[in-house]
């Protein structure tokens, strides 16, 4: 899929979402992104079409492919804000920019950070 931050969004919330519970519904993603049910619904129907996530009628649930996906933006998003606090920034500033910079760095300006904060950079 190209870099689509709605999309990556959508993909994060539904993540983190089935870490706190077996279960994933459409109101909790709209609750959690701030949006509507029916924008939920419509990404949802993209991000289906695209292989990234199932339904069951009731349940959201990630492919093996949104998965991945999800994993690899989630640790972008905790890279970048782990980057930020190291350098300073208090923890909900660095929250905040982490979730709006996990979509537009470069590869290599987050390699550069993921050496830095595994401190083998």
């Amino acid at each position: 899929m190209k870099r689509n931050q709605s999309a990556e969004d959508y993909l994060e919330c539904i993540l983190l979402l089935s870490k706190e519970s077996e279960f994933v519904h459409r109101v909790e993603v709209a609750r959690k992104i701030g949006v509507s049910q029916p924008a939920v619904q419509k990404a949802v129907k993209i991000l289906t079409d695209g292989g990234y996530v199932e339904c069951d009628g009731l349940h959201l649930f990630l492919t093996p492919s949104g998965l991945d996906y999800a994993e690899k933006i989630y640790e972008r998003h905790c890279t970048i804000r782990d980057f930020l606090i190291l350098h300073g920034v208090n923890a909900l500033d660095a929250d905040a920019d982490a979730c709006e910079m996990e979509h537009s760095i470069s590869d290599a300006s987050f390699e550069m950070m993921k050496k830095y904060v595994s401190g083998k950079g």
